[in-house]
């Protein structure tokens, strides 16, 4: 089975350590029954290194947690997507990238859905020995190519995608790994491929919280994996407004995003200096 080497592929095992992990507290906010098997045995130690650097060995946090963080993120995302799959005019739905999710393997969305499920071939391949033998409830189609690619989405025409169809657009876990003019590149691709009244679903941060004293913890751990953050916003909206999207960012903690996990407050968005984190939603014009 291929090994995941290098540190972007490595942060889609730490999300499966993290998910899994969460379908095993009584209280989680999904069940994932996959993610332990797609980490496998790296899941505790991924797990145990990102929590050190949320919890103090008193306890007592330094930062929101990364855990409870993420439990919000695939709780929202999954709520936001299993929503708009629902709607008659969405025609299929890309993954990019895809890392280890297995929202096709877990959520009941339409059959007649075309699903893509973009990442490096390394990552694909990987998801595809350890389900080997599993089949997901929506038929989905793999495009093994790397984003920065100059011809990636000649690979997902080629698996089918029809930019003339509404679309929706999962870009999670990606956009603080990308310098600007990258994050800018894979905007404007993305609103070239989707037509009018296309869905895109992003996360990212604030630029405080690239340089925040109270997230070095958790900052240097992915600097010294090799894959540091280094893009923020402070208004995602006009960043996907430059790219023909009309969105909302919503932060955790706000009404929507809480789900009972996210224990600290919110500061109005005219607070300055703050470490934030957004969920972008919104639609193409």
């Amino acid at each position: 089975m291929t090994d995941l080497t290098t540190a972007v592929e490595r942060t889609s095992l730490l999300t499966a350590a993290l998910r899994a992990a969460e379908s095993a507290r009584d209280d989680r906010l999904y069940d994932d029954p996959y993610a332990a098997l797609l980490v496998g045995d790296a899941g505790p130690a991924l797990f145990g290194e990102i929590r050190a650097a949320t919890f103090r060995r008193d306890g007592s946090r330094t930062l929101p947690s990364t855990p409870d963080y993420n439990a919000i993120r695939t709780r929202f995302f999954d709520d936001l997507l299993t929503t708009a799959a629902q709607q008659p005019g969405l025609a299929q739905i890309v993954l990019a990238p895809a890392g280890m999710d297995s929202r096709a393997y877990r959520l009941d969305l339409p059959s007649h859905l075309g699903y893509f499920e973009i990442d490096r071939p390394a990552v694909l391949d990987f998801k595809a020995a350890r389900l080997e033998g599993v089949a997901p409830r929506t038929p989905r189609r793999t495009v093994p190519v790397d984003l920065t690619d100059p011809a990636w989405e000649d690979a997902l025409a080629a698996a089918g995608y029809r930019p003339e169809l509404p679309s929706l657009w999962l870009l999670e876990g990606l956009l603080y790994y990308l310098p600007a003019p990258d994050v800018d590149r894979v905007l404007e691709r993305v609103a070239a491929l989707s037509a009018p009244g296309s869905t895109v679903v992003a996360d990212l941060v604030n630029t405080a919280a690239l340089t925040h004293p109270g997230m070095s913890d958790i900052l240097e751990v992915f600097a010294g994996w090799g894959c540091p953050w280094v893009f923020g916003s402070d208004e995602p909206e006009e960043l996907f407004a430059r790219h023909g999207f009309a969105v909302t960012a919503t932060q955790p903690g706000e009404p929507g995003a809480d789900f009972g996990r996210w224990l600290d407050p919110v500061p109005g968005r005219a607070v300055t200096g703050v470490p934030r984190v957004f969920f972008v939603h919104g639609t193409r014009k």
